[in-house]
């Protein structure tokens, strides 16, 4: 057979060089979110260690300030905020509180970095005496009675000074209750990033622990997605649109590729996705083992998120990838 028969891609890979050179997908330090646990303490500079997520921890705010310090010097662009309150009860009052621990913690930021991206989770599960994402009545989410409280949460980040916020609750109507009661107070310029399609997923339980968040009774099926659905998902995402999000979240990634995708060609705002704690966590303890290679097999997942259409990712490997990227091991 002739050489001139058949095609040759090896010869796009023959040096490190020339690969660079035809890559299409590259991770860039804009493209990463790294979320952070926002301890309410006594003593401002305590960081708790999250057992079963090695590298990460609950940070009262001096000690989130100076973490976000580090990171910032690296490259970090943008951060995401869960709150961990002292006090918790059945109207999620802290949630939307002046004085809250998301609130202080956005103040604190963009005082120090006036450039960074501040996004804040908006959900009441961690601040619900029980951990669910709504009122409860007989024992059953409520949807249109949270619909306000989550809209007042989202104004206070507001009001606080956060740029951006992040509905990740899963109830229905949430982006709309929260784009009108934010252009009502005059925020008509800030951005929602709605956690648009967001599954039932086994895949979230080290963030239980972290964001102290763990239901006391019943699960979350009856407002998360079926893991098993995908045309769902367009449908929520269109509902969001229409409702006024300005940015698509799909969570968890990696297990949800063919989300990511559907969305990218499907809409054309931005697509983020959240590689969530289970993914995290998973990699970490095969390294521990030393199964597989922490830094290829991390790189090489987000790669793949990007690559299936997300510009935009959550991850508790950011901080430690723009090390890499510095040159830090």
């Amino acid at each position: 057979m002739s050489s001139s028969n058949f095609y040759r891609g090896r010869r796009l890979r023959s040096s490190r060089s020339i690969r660079d050179l035809v890559r299409e997908t590259d991770l860039l330090p804009r493209n990463l979110v790294q979320p952070f646990f926002v301890l309410e303490s006594r003593d401002t500079k305590e960081s708790r260690p999250i057992a079963s997520m090695p590298g990460q921890s609950q940070l009262a705010p001096a000690a989130l300030e100076e973490e976000v310090a580090r990171a910032v010097d690296l490259g970090l662009q943008n951060v995401i905020l869960f709150g961990i309150p002292a006090h918790k009860d059945k109207e999620a009052s802290q949630a939307y509180s002046k004085d809250g621990i998301i609130q202080q913690a956005v103040q604190r930021l963009k005082k120090r970095f006036p450039a960074l991206v501040v996004i804040t989770d908006v959900c009441l599960c961690e601040y619900m005496d029980h951990g669910h994402c709504g009122i409860i009545q007989g024992n059953r989410v409520q949807n249109d009675p949270s619909l306000g409280l989550l809209a007042r949460t989202a104004l206070s980040h507001a009001q606080a000074g956060a740029d951006m916020v992040a509905p990740s609750d899963m109830m229905d109507g949430r982006v709309q209750a929260i784009r009108d009661l934010l252009d009502k107070n005059r925020f008509q310029e800030l951005p929602i990033m709605s956690y648009a399609v967001k599954y039932a997923s086994a895949y979230y339980g080290p963030f239980r622990e972290a964001a102290q968040s763990a239901p006391s009774f019943g699960d979350r099926k009856t407002y998360q997605m079926d893991p098993g659905n995908a045309r769902e998902a367009l449908r929520e995402a269109e509902a969001d649109i229409v409702q006024g999000a300005d940015m698509l979240m799909v969570k968890p990634a990696m297990p949800y590729l063919d989300i990511i995708s559907a969305l990218r060609h499907s809409f054309d705002l931005p697509v983020a996705a959240y590689q969530v704690s289970g993914e995290y966590s998973q990699i970490k303890a095969a390294a521990r083992l030393g199964w597989l290679d922490e830094k290829s097999v991390a790189l090489e997942s987000l790669t793949a998120v990007k690559r299936a259409g997300a510009e935009i990712i959550l991850t508790y490997f950011a901080r430690e990838i723009l090390g890499w990227m510095a040159g830090h091991e």
